[in-house]
């Protein structure tokens, strides 16, 4: 899997996660979602994503190709 994908279903996952957690836990978790979606958001314009260095240190995966 490249470092790419893992982080679009890393997000997918945190997404349904809070989503989920909003629903039966409380209603705050919603910001959990904000927060994604803007980390999503500031990543296409500068290109640093949090969850990417993480990811690529604890899976060791490479950026780039299928």
């Amino acid at each position: 899997m490249s470092l790419e994908k893992a982080v679009e279903a890393f997000a997918g996952f945190m997404v349904l996660l809070s989503v989920v957690l909003t629903h039966f836990l409380h209603p705050a978790f919603v910001w959990l979602t904000v927060f994604v979606g803007a980390n999503l958001f500031q990543q296409s314009f500068t290109g640093f994503c949090p969850a990417a260095i993480a990811l690529r240190k604890v899976f060791q995966l490479q950026s780039g190709g299928w």
